[in-house]
């Protein structure tokens, strides 16, 4: 618990810097969560969209009475990926139909396993994994992490997020080389160059300095 703590510290000091790059300032939040969307290369609405199919695909399949199920549900540009364990085929088809038929929804990544449910020890691991890629992304200092989201389940990792080819295989090779992790499973939309600077120029600008009162 201590070494994910750490780790967690790191990254969100370590994180500072890279989102001040291009002169772009932080919200007086902090470098944590709403703030972090300002930064995204997602339109708010699709960010908006992406945490509403989240929620809407936990409470569906919520609702079903099957035991040993272990879902988890990520929403990236409206491309939802699945990851867990389930107790059988049948299942695992029933809960991608689930998810599929969620309003907004335009892609599905069904990477659910049929198997028992993990233990909580090997799910704090894979939350230690996750942090330990990221931080390893912001010491990289090969893109803006912001913009690669990192799932990892039973040690494989995810990466999703809308990048360039060279973003993609810094990602890609940060990860691979990082302690514990087995697999990487690459989930990405590759934009090009001239695209990925056009998104990070429309990200929003803190307001000019307010004009100092004149007169008495």
């Amino acid at each position: 618990m201590k070494r994910l703590l750490a780790a967690g510290a790191l990254l969100g000091t370590a994180l500072l810097p890279i989102l001040l790059q291009g002169c772009v300032p932080m919200v007086a939040a902090g470098a944590s969560g709403g703030a972090l969307a300002a930064f995204d290369r997602r339109s708010l609405g699709t960010q908006t969209d992406d945490e509403s199919i989240e929620w809407k695909a936990s409470a569906r399949v919520g609702e079903k009475p099957w035991e040993n199920v272990h879902a988890n549900f990520t929403s990236y540009n409206r491309k939802v990926l699945i990851t867990g364990e389930v107790p059988s085929e049948q299942v695992r088809i029933e809960v991608e139909s689930i998810v599929s038929a969620v309003p907004q929804v335009q892609g599905l990544y069904n990477e659910l396993t049929v198997g028992a449910v993990t233990s909580f020890s090997a799910r704090s691991n894979d939350a230690y994994i996750t942090t330990r890629v990221k931080s390893r992304f912001v010491d990289a200092g090969k893109f803006n992490p912001v913009h690669v989201k990192v799932v990892t389940e039973a040690a494989v990792v995810y990466l999703m997020g809308m990048v360039t080819q060279r973003e993609a295989d810094a990602a890609i090779q940060v990860a691979r080389t990082t302690s514990e992790v087995k697999k990487v499973v690459t989930l990405f939309e590759i934009i090009s160059d001239s695209k990925a600077k056009e998104l990070d120029l429309s990200l929003p600008r803190s307001n000019p300095p307010a004009t100092p009162p004149t007169g008495g």
